[in-house]
């Protein structure tokens, strides 16, 4: 009889873990989708401010065409996770250069679609911010979760692997210029 029981608790303690696995693996992968989505947004936003801002930004040809070359990559059927996170730090940086870049042309700066266009990119990268954060946390969870005994034997009885979470570029971790942003042009 207490043989059962043992028997039985094991099989609850593997069961409960199994299932605090899938829990973990399934909201990464649903959190991903609203990263996913958002950097869909971004995406669309891409043409509309290429074709804006190209007739004014001929010096800065290269950085539309790269953005634009990052777009269609990105909205490739099948891409990985690690992959979208990899093109999202290009696009982010191939973004902020544009972005950089208007504020030398005094036309574009005052053109109104541009101004409503940088206006919706910055709530987009908020949005894209903050679903960096949820997905980032479920990440987290989901690595400790196959890292840490006892429920590590199981993740790797399953084949579970750590997840890469998104990061900086190493242009965002540089110190802002601030002397730069006041200069008069």
């Amino acid at each position: 009889m207490t043989a059962l029981i043992i028997i039985a608790v094991l099989i609850v303690i593997v069961v409960l873990m199994y299932n605090s696995l899938i829990g973990k693996k399934n909201q990464v992968d649903n959190i991903f989708a609203g990263v996913d989505a958002v950097l869909k947004k971004r995406y669309n936003l891409i043409p509309n401010l290429v074709s804006s801002v190209q007739q004014y930004m001929q010096h800065e040809k290269a950085i539309l065409e790269k953005v634009t070359q990052l777009r269609a990559q990105a909205l490739q059927p099948g891409i990985s996770d690690e992959q979208t996170i990899k093109l999202d730090k290009q696009i982010s940086s191939a973004l902020g250069s544009i972005m950089v870049a208007v504020e030398n042309y005094p036309e574009l700066k005052a053109n109104e679609n541009i101004i409503h266009l940088q206006r919706t990119l910055s709530e987009v990268e908020a949005q894209i911010a903050a679903a960096r954060r949820a997905y980032n946390q479920a990440v987290t969870d989901y690595n400790n979760a196959i890292e840490m005994i006892p429920t590590n034997f199981l993740a790797n009885m399953m084949h579970y692997t750590r997840k890469q979470v998104f990061e900086i570029t190493e242009g965002e971790r540089k110190n802002v210029n601030v002397s730069e942003l006041f200069k008069q042009k």
